[in-house]
């Protein structure tokens, strides 16, 4: 199948590798064209001077970028996404974004007998590199199910959750939850310390029971260790966050432990932490 991948950050780098391994045909596009050649090196695709360019005679384009208003400017510009893709042609954008700009890409894209679907993934840039990602998928039955089979390249696990944005509106899900239990995981390791506990065997015991969880495992040990700087940045997740608090707000749905993890995120980012990994959540014990 003929792709074209959109944004090489941290996550569409790999997962557009992960795509031309699996035998597609893939031609990139991002921003800085020094690392839409280095990806061309590494994996023997093409790259584009534009979205458009990027996008023209594919089957399926796929575009992981930044926010709201750069999906709008991939997609939408002049030379944008949409510009370039055939009628009939599918667009699966893995951004997290606002359930609102997804409804808007798919009514144009609709206008203009080309499908759309909003995808974001979760399982941050380990899953990306290892192929393991989960994807939130709003859209059509009959579409999903044919990127579904794409996407199998760097997915463990899709699930098509609704219509157009209910995979934003999952994704949102997906952070509140991380917020509270990274926040727990961050009390009590502290409280683990303070009482001398040994921290592996405190998890390798703690984690088989119903206090487990992917944040424990994963960041248990770096967090024992005071050490922060990979992964998931607090950056991305406040304005993650910021999604979720604007969807809450139109659906009377209230978050307050959400919203205290997100002012513990931002005397980090004060700090100087804002490109530290989230589970930096327990230096504001340890200073």
């Amino acid at each position: 199948m003929k792709v074209a991948f959109i944004g090489l950050g941290v996550m569409g780098y790999p997962m557009a590798g992960h795509l031309q391994k699996a035998g597609h045909d893939v031609c990139v596009y991002n921003r800085s064209v020094e690392k839409a050649q280095k990806w061309k090196t590494e994996y023997s695709g093409s790259y584009a001077q534009t979205p458009a360019l990027a996008a023209k005679d594919c089957d399926m384009v796929f575009c992981c970028v930044g926010n709201d208003d750069d999906v709008r400017q991939v997609v939408l510009g002049e030379q944008g996404i949409l510009a370039g893709m055939p009628t009939g042609s599918i667009l699966v954008d893995h951004t997290t974004a606002s359930a609102n700009v997804a409804r808007e890409i798919a009514e144009i894209a609709t206008e203009q007998g080309k499908y759309f679907l909003d995808a974001p993934v979760s399982g941050g840039q380990a899953g990306a590199e290892n192929g393991m990602l989960t994807v939130m998928v709003g859209g059509e039955q009959t579409i999903f199910d044919k990127a579904q089979a794409v996407m199998d390249a760097y997915a463990r696990f899709s699930k098509l959750m609704g219509s157009v944005g209910s995979g934003q509106l999952a994704k949102m899900v997906n952070q509140i939850c991380i917020a509270g239990v990274v926040q727990g995981l961050a009390e009590g390791f502290n409280f683990a310390e303070k009482v001398g506990l040994d921290s592996q065997a405190l998890v390798e015991t703690i984690s088989k029971g119903a206090a487990g969880s992917w944040q424990m495992e994963n960041r248990y040990k770096t967090m024992f260790a005071g050490e922060y700087d990979f992964g998931f940045a607090v950056d991305w997740m406040r304005k993650d966050l910021a999604i979720a608090f604007e969807e809450a707000k139109k659906n009377n749905a209230p978050l307050p432990m959400t919203q205290m993890v997100d002012e513990f995120y931002q005397e980090i980012q004060a700090s100087g932490g804002s490109r530290w990994d989230t589970s930096s959540l327990i230096s504001r014990f340890k200073d």
